[in-house]
């Protein structure tokens, strides 16, 4: 018989966390491929609005943005990213839902971006998948 210490909760695999910050492993850890993953974009986003001439196009394209609209896009996802990472290191319920929307913004602004920087998109987007399904696989459907 386990014991249950005040303030805890159970978390999906069955294991208890304490009542405050990050519930477990998991959450942890995409708290911090979120705020890598948004910081990484607002650096991709500040490049592209300062440099056109830094990110070549490769061949032709269906969504074709102006590289400065593509930059703006990317610096203000990239804010609103870290800091949904910041709130899951506080444990905040919000943080969660939105990591899981804001990822997968993400995801999909990375894969528009697949013909300005091929490989980094695919690894941002790799990123953004394996976030969504770390806040998925740890989130608690109990209440207590």
């Amino acid at each position: 018989m386990s014991q249950h210490t005040p303030g805890a909760q159970r978390t999906a695999g069955g294991h208890r966390s304490g009542g405050g910050g990050v519930a477990g492993g998991g959450t942890f850890f995409a708290a911090v491929l979120l705020s890598l993953a948004g910081l990484l974009g607002i650096l991709q986003g500040i490049t592209a609005i300062a440099n056109d001439d830094v990110y070549a196009r490769v061949g032709d394209y269906v969504f074709e943005f102006d590289l400065t609209a593509w930059g703006w896009i990317h610096l203000v996802l990239g804010v609103l990213v870290v800091l949904t990472g910041a709130g899951l290191f506080k444990g905040a319920n919000w943080a969660r839902a939105g990591g899981i929307t804001l990822a997968g913004l993400s995801a999909v602004a990375n894969f528009l971006w697949l013909p300005y920087q091929p490989w980094w998109a695919l690894t941002l987007l790799a990123i953004d998948v394996f976030i969504i399904w770390a806040l998925c696989a740890s989130w608690s459907h109990t209440t207590d």
